[in-house]
């Protein structure tokens, strides 16, 4: 299965601010140990969204906003995919992240073409 362990944006990420060094290098360390352990598939951070644009269609209009977006709690600030056994082993890194950023992370199972098959629930976890 693969889940995407997802951190958030912050203010610093925002205004363009790398993290500590400190950080930075237990991240890598997380990302090395997934990596290592074959479970990996990518991880990559995001710039701040006042480089980004968000594009809306309605009834055939389009609409490009330009950031920066003002829900910072709400925009993703990096991602990693990993391929595991299972949603436990998954909190398991997710955690280790967490603890490497020093705040919270998401983990969400990805979709895959087997959870379409006729007696399928997308949303099963």
């Amino acid at each position: 299965m693969r889940y995407m362990i997802i951190n958030k944006a912050d203010a610093d990420s925002e205004a363009g601010k790398l993290p500590s060094a400190e950080v930075g290098e237990a991240v890598g360390k997380v990302v090395e140990d997934l990596s290592k352990a074959g479970v990996l598939l990518f991880a990559e951070g995001v710039h701040r969204s006042s480089l980004g644009a968000r594009v809306r269609v309605d009834g055939g209009q389009r609409t490009v906003t330009d950031g920066p977006f003002a829900e910072t709690k709400e925009l993703v600030g990096g991602m990693i995919v990993v391929e595991v056994r299972n949603r436990d082993e998954a909190i398991e890194w997710a955690a280790r992240l967490a603890e490497a950023l020093q705040g919270e992370v998401e983990v969400r199972r990805v979709v895959e073409e087997a959870d379409f098959g006729p007696d399928a629930d997308v949303f099963a976890g």
